[in-house]
């Protein structure tokens, strides 16, 4: 009964809202990168450096939204830089990945240092605020929906427009191509390297939105750790959805139901008899659980991880 009063309580699914926000960008991100052939392991790194980049900039004085572009923009030239070594250079994705995940987050690491010297404990911004506390009394769904902050609607707007793009538009059609089929998008004269370069710099500046989300709505300030496996969540995440947006949504939405679940029961009489790693191991078991069971109808993107040269077959 316990878990069924808590899976009823509006404070659920708004905590479970709120948790795969960052989730739901980043993974979109992901995806983006995946369905044109590059698979970017920076994403760790690269969110890191969206949660730093964003608060930094509000805490010099900028608008909460120029804090989201310019963490997007710091997302953006990591991805620049993973674009260039892993499609025109051929390099290992897996190596790259690893690399940018390092670099970003000692960069970050290395920028606060230097930015606040003297400062023990992270100083705070005032965060984004709820778009309509006023509508949050509805049962359940208020909170679920109108306690979250401006970011929490963007998250679910980029899912559907990612969707939209990747599969009703020319320019979907051709980053899809790029991860299934790089000779047919030469052969149409298109740069494959163009798109995956384009689609890894646009997949990595939602990740560092992502992480933005981390520092600009939900924690107010910037510490080290803070992404906490976010990222590898993630990439877990694109595989359970098939590389389908929306099956990828519904995963971050799953996953960050458990780990709403798993909080609420340690504060139950459950929770004093049960060790508490095991509630934070909860979550991470049942997604692997279900990536195992979704991921063997799933069909990768014929071309992704393998290096495009004109000419090669």
């Amino acid at each position: 009964m316990e878990i069924l009063d808590i899976l009823l309580s509006a404070t659920f699914w708004a905590a479970a809202v709120r948790i795969a926000t960052p989730l739901i960008f980043a993974t979109m991100g992901e995806l983006i990168c995946e369905r044109a052939g590059v698979l970017n392991l920076g994403i760790e790194g690269i969110m890191a450096m969206g949660a730093f980049t964003g608060w930094i900039t509000v805490y010099a004085g900028a608008d909460l939204w120029v804090g989201v572009g310019a963490a997007m923009l710091s997302g953006m030239l990591f991805g620049l830089l993973h674009g260039v070594l892993t499609a025109p250079f051929g390099l290992s994705q897996h190596v790259v990945g690893l690399g940018i995940t390092l670099l970003a987050s000692a960069v970050a690491a290395f920028a606060y240092r230097v930015s606040l010297p003297e400062v023990t404990n992270p100083p705070k911004i005032e965060p984004f605020q709820p778009v309509a506390p006023a509508l949050a009394d509805f049962p359940i769904l208020g909170p679920a929906l109108f306690a979250q902050t401006p970011l929490t609607w963007a998250a679910f707007a980029v899912a559907g427009l990612t969707a939209f793009v990747l599969w009703r538009t020319p320019l979907g059609l051709a980053v899809r191509a790029a991860g299934e089929s790089p000779e047919a998008v030469a052969a149409q004269g298109l740069s494959v390297n163009g798109l995956r370069i384009g689609a890894v710099m646009v997949g990595s500046g939602l990740m560092a939105v992502g992480g933005a989300f981390l520092t600009l709505s939900a924690f107010s300030s910037f510490f080290f750790e803070m992404v906490n496996g976010r990222g590898w969540v993630c990439i877990a995440l694109v595989v359970f959805g098939a590389w389908r947006p929306g099956k990828a949504l519904l995963g971050a939405l799953l996953f960050a139901a458990f780990d709403a679940l798993q909080v609420r029961l340690q504060q139950t009489p459950m929770g004093a008899d049960i060790p508490y790693e095991i509630f934070l191991m909860a979550p991470y078991a049942l997604s692997i659980l279900a990536l195992v069971v979704m991921s063997r109808r799933a069909a990768a993107p014929a071309a992704l991880m393998i290096p495009w040269r004109k000419g090669e077959r």
